[in-house]
């Protein structure tokens, strides 16, 4: 899943779009995009019909209504949006997004028929602090409150917040431990079989290790999937 943040522009995504949907045939599971909100159309128009599918970056937690700027499930649905992401660690740290917002968002894209990617992951100093386990129960425990049958519909991504945009991939070890400890709490909640993801500077020459852990299913890609060859490496990985 690329998630291309506040990139792009109709000329180059055009570009982007047309090679990413001509080599989609290379990848060995599913693609998709999560788009910024002005683009989905284009994504649409591009994409339908092909193996790729799109989502957006954000939701609002409210269904319509006097909230000047914000985006509702039922528009992005409108769009034909599969997928949209909940609590990227962007939004949590620039916009002060909490747990219970991040859920009640995933719940929100739920009802309308979306598949929410909810994002758990700690900074470095809670890493160097041994408090890892603490804060990815903290920021899953309002998902998993949810219940399993949402749950079931939904997918999460683990992005340490000190790999992203850094250049630092955790290793296939750091970060299997991690989703090894998400997997068992998922399974907890009758949930053990979602889908998982690490996104932190994912590239095509780690993909492949990354890939071969046990919990990890696949990929939130950043900045690698403005750049369809190194995206459609990483896919066909």
């Amino acid at each position: 899943m690329g998630n291309w943040k506040m990139h792009g522009s109709l000329a180059a995504n055009a570009d982007l779009l047309a090679g990413i949907k001509a080599g989609a045939a290379r990848a060995t599971g599913e693609v998709a995009l999560c788009v910024p909100f002005p683009y989905l159309e284009q994504a649409r128009s591009a994409l339908s019909g092909s193996a790729v599918t799109w989502g957006a970056q954000d939701v609002s937690v409210h269904a319509q209504g006097a909230y000047t700027g914000e985006v509702s499930a039922s528009m992005l649905a409108d769009l034909a949006c599969s997928w949209v992401l909940c609590g990227h660690s962007e939004r949590r740290a620039m916009h002060g997004e909490s747990s219970d917002v991040v859920a009640a968002k995933a719940a929100t894209a739920l009802a309308a028929g979306l598949t929410p990617v909810v994002c758990v992951g700690e900074t470095l100093s809670d890493r160097e602090a041994d408090d890892v386990e603490r804060v990815i129960g903290d920021q899953l425990n309002p998902v998993l409150a949810l219940g399993a049958e949402a749950l079931s519909r939904l997918v999460i991504a683990y992005e340490p917040v000190w790999a992203i945009g850094t250049g630092r991939t955790a290793t296939p070890e750091q970060a299997q431990t991690v989703h090894a400890l998400i997997r068992r709490s998922l399974t907890e909640h009758g949930a053990g079989q979602v889908r998982i993801l690490y996104g932190g500077s994912v590239k095509a020459s780690n993909a492949a290790s990354l890939f071969a852990q046990a919990d990890i299913d696949g990929a939130l890609v950043g900045g690698a999937s403005l750049v369809a060859e190194e995206f459609l490496n990483i896919a066909a990985a």
